[in-house]
């Protein structure tokens, strides 16, 4: 599975601000184009990060039986 998402960079006085739209929290900045881009996907791995993170906590003091299942390879 591949899934599209899109980003979005502003030009600012300091060099860029970038973010993900569909992703809420995946936001970044950079002194250039470049930098900003990377970072982008940076902050794509952090917010999934903290969100799995979360989840797990969320499962685990709910204290109930869950199925879990990958959907596939995402590519970003």
């Amino acid at each position: 599975m591949k899934e599209v998402l899109t980003a979005v960079f502003e030009k600012s006085p300091q060099g860029y601000i970038g973010y993900i739209e569909e992703l809420p929290g995946a936001n970044t900045q950079g002194k250039t184009l470049e930098e900003t881009k990377e970072n982008v996907v940076e902050a794509i791995r952090l917010v999934l990060q903290a969100n799995r993170q979360l989840a797990e906590e969320d499962i685990a003091s709910a204290n109930v039986d869950v199925v879990k299942e990958a959907l596939g390879n995402i590519s970003i």
